[in-house]
């Protein structure tokens, strides 16, 4: 799993929000509030996303409807799973990993954790 492209990722968060289906018109009127952009180039992007599996579209009319193949959490579940995977020493990662996290977030982890455990240890 390889980590998105800036614009990539900007498009990525706009299909996230939505929460469903959106056209590209809406996902470049958007990303023009914040940053010029043609919508073909954000047209361009969407078809990428789509070649590469992460978004699915659906003809409506004249145009397409894309929606997101996987959740936020999902994909960076993936990445986190991928640096995992690449590391040298899991447990040496692991360890600075936690060493970079808030308390809150140290609390979410252990929170997970149990849930994680209790869903693995009931048949």
């Amino acid at each position: 799993m390889q980590g998105f492209g800036e614009l990539e990722a900007a498009v990525m968060r706009q299909l996230w929000a939505a929460g469903g289906p959106v056209t590209v018109r809406q996902v470049h009127t958007a990303l023009v509030e914040t940053r010029e952009l043609a919508y073909t180039t954000v047209l361009t992007v969407m078809e990428k996303l789509h070649r590469k599996g992460w978004l699915q579209r659906v003809r409506q009319g004249r145009a397409h409807v894309y929606e997101a193949v996987a959740t936020r959490e999902q994909y960076g579940a993936g990445l986190m799973r991928d640096a995992l995977t690449d590391s040298g020493d899991r447990e040496q990662t692991l360890l600075h990993f936690l060493g970079q996290m808030t308390l809150d977030e140290a609390a979410s982890l252990r929170s997970a954790l149990n849930t994680y455990e209790r869903k693995i240890a009931s048949p």
